[in-house]
């Protein structure tokens, strides 16, 4: 069972969002397509990374590139035109790598439609090399001891 400052821990490394999605996010069997949930794993995971202050630019600038390397997705239940969805990205790992958990939602009724990880690796912007650590960026970042 987690204690009560390892709950605080995680709560404070996540980010909830809310979106509708579109017409175009529908394919002919009427319901999402299921591509368009990466796009919305994305959304999430900016949105997580930004109020780290450690978006895309940030971490460019910070000489690291972190490209998804590994995506998986577990389809539940169909999102629907129109259906407001909450997306809550969780950064659950980051020593060696950047893995973020997802859960999508039905706003309103709650009930699971999707959960999903995305893990990103830091590649050095100068060499194009990957690093087997993530670098301490990431850490000052995320307020977090290696």
């Amino acid at each position: 069972m987690p204690t009560e400052r390892e709950m605080a821990s995680r709560e404070r490394l996540s980010c909830d969002i809310e979106i509708t999605p579109a017409f175009y996010d529908i394919d002919v069997m009427e319901i999402v397509y299921h591509g368009n949930y990466v796009r919305f794993l994305d959304l999430a995971r900016s949105a997580l990374l930004a109020q780290f202050d450690y978006d895309y630019p940030r971490m460019r600038d910070s000489g690291f590139g972190w490209p998804v390397v590994d995506m998986r997705l577990k389809y539940v239940r169909p999102a629907v035109f129109g259906q407001r969805l909450k997306i809550k990205a969780s950064i659950t790992e980051w020593e060696n790598r950047l893995r973020i958990d997802y859960l999508i939602r039905d706003a309103q009724a709650g009930e699971k439609l999707n959960s999903a990880y995305t893990i990103q690796v830091a590649v050095d912007m100068q060499t194009r090399e990957m690093r087997f650590v993530c670098p301490p960026v990431l850490w000052e970042r995320l307020g977090v001891a290696p």
